[in-house]
This record gives C-alpha cells, sequence and structure tokens, in this order.
C-alpha cells in the first residue's frame, strides 16, 4: 500500500474537485486521496463518486452532515489515517491556492524532519492574487502568532502541510479544539511543544480563480482570540516528547 494519503476538505467545489483529484493522480507519487466533504448540495460528492470508479482503490470519501469546519474535518481525516497506517499524511485545498505540485517538496523534506509546512513567507511575501489588505492580515497574522506562542513558524496559519504519522499519533487530537485558522496554528504549536521537528518549504500560494472562498470574519476572530487562549492553557498542560 502507497505510504502517503492527501487529505483534501470539501464544501461546494465542483469547480475544482475533478481536476485536483485527476492531478494529484499524475504526479509521479503514488499518492492516495482522502476527501471529506460536508454535505455540498453543489454535486460535489456525485463527481467524487464517479471518480471513484476511475480510481477505485486509490480515492476515498468521507461524507459528513453539514458544514462543520475545517479543523474537524482534518481531524476526521487524520485519525481515518492513522487507523490505516499511512506513513505522510497531507493537507491540502482544494481550490488550487496549493499547489499539487508541491506535495512532492513537501514528502521530500519529511525525510528529515517530522512535519513539512508549504510557507508562504519561509522567502518574502509569495502570494499571488490576493488584495494588499489580505496579504497584510494573513502576514500580520503569523507575526503576531510567534509573539504570542515564541515558536518560530513564519507562516503559522498555513493550511499547506505534511505530517509524520507519529505526529498525529501522540498530539492527542481530541484535544485539538480550533476548527478555522486556529486549528492549523494550535496543531504546529502542539507538536512543537511535544518535542517534533517542523521545517518550513518555500511555495508560491494562489488564491482561487474558481468557486467560492469560505473564509469568514469568525475564522480570524477564533484564530485571534484563540492563540492567547491556547498559550495560556499550555501554561497548566503537560507535553510528553514524541
Amino acid at each position: 500500500m502507497p505510504d502517503s494519503l492527501v487529505i483534501i476538505p470539501t464544501y461546494n467545489e465542483k469547480e475544482n474537485i475533478e481536476r485536483m483529484i485527476r492531478k494529484v493522480f499524475s504526479l509521479p507519487y503514488d499518492f492516495h486521496v482522502l476527501i471529506i466533504d460536508d454535505g455540498s448540495p453543489d454535486g460535489t460528492q456525485l463527481i467524487v463518486k464517479g471518480l471513484q470508479n476511475v480510481y477505485p482503490d486509490s480515492l476515498f470519501m468521507e461524507t459528513r452532515a453539514g458544514k462543520q469546519g475545517l479543523g474537524t474535518a482534518y481531524i476526521h481525516g487524520f485519525k481515518w489515517a492513522v487507523e490505516r497506517q499511512y506513513d505522510y499524511i497531507f493537507e491540502m485545498d482544494c481550490d488550487f491556492s496549493h499547489n499539487p505540485d508541491d506535495l512532492l517538496r513537501l514528502r521530500q523534506a519529511c525525510n528529515d524532519a517530522d512535519a513539512a509546512i508549504g510557507s508562504r513567507y519561509i522567502k518574502g511575501v509569495n502570494v499571488v492574487n490576493w488584495p494588499m489588505s489580505r496579504v497584510l492580515m494573513s502576514y500580520f497574522a503569523s507575526v503576531y502568532v510567534r509573539f504570542i506562542t515564541r515558536i518560530n513558524i513564519q507562516d503559522a496559519t498555513a493550511g499547506f502541510m505534511c505530517y509524520r504519522r507519529k505526529v498525529l499519533e501522540t498530539v492527542e487530537l481530541d484535544k485539538i479544539k480550533f476548527v478555522g485558522y486556529a486549528f492549523q496554528i494550535e496543531m504546529k504549536y502542539t507538536a512543537i511543544k511535544h518535542g517534533f521537528k517542523l521545517v518550513e518549504v518555500p511555495i508560491i500560494f494562489t488564491d482561487r480563480t474558481a468557486g467560492t472562498s469560505k473564509m469568514s470574519t469568525s475564522i480570524f476572530r477564533e484564530a485571534f482570540f484563540g492563540v492567547i487562549q491556547m498559550r495560556i492553557n499550555s501554561i497548566f498542560r503537560k507535553y510528553p516528547e514524541g
């Protein structure tokens, strides 16, 4: 069985889902793909089910009733992956803001690390098609996270990741509480507190050209206040070495 699973959460991604799946399977590495769909009413699930006839042994889908948040989708996928003993588990967006070709670079980076982050800010600001206001908000969000948490990660909110299985087996997934951008921060912070080595791999992030963004002010609010709460909670929590 292949050692790598790419987890892609979806909600109303009919414009992107087939292209993304076919692209991942065209790469010169044997990935499996798990779609976590939160009850998309636009036909995303039907497209995936059709493609499962094309990729019957490598494309999987878990469906959930309604939008439950990005974080819970990934936790669901992480548990699914750990149960099936995948060694390398990836997070990736469906909208091509993350270039599937970079999966290979993240996988390579995990030869010498416990997790790899597709980073927009490790070499300047590598973001395409975002308004300057959003670039600045995202960039300074990571500055804020570094200030509060004292972790040396340039792109703390990044959602393009590769984890080795031992990280996900160690971090106590049921204790990860946040569901939006704060989820990404909490996962990185918790992994570092457990003693795991995280590396950043420079990527170019391109904003979606099809479909609708799922961003909201509540997601940013959760991240802003959640970081403070997470830092305070960590003072009273023990993190055994991974």
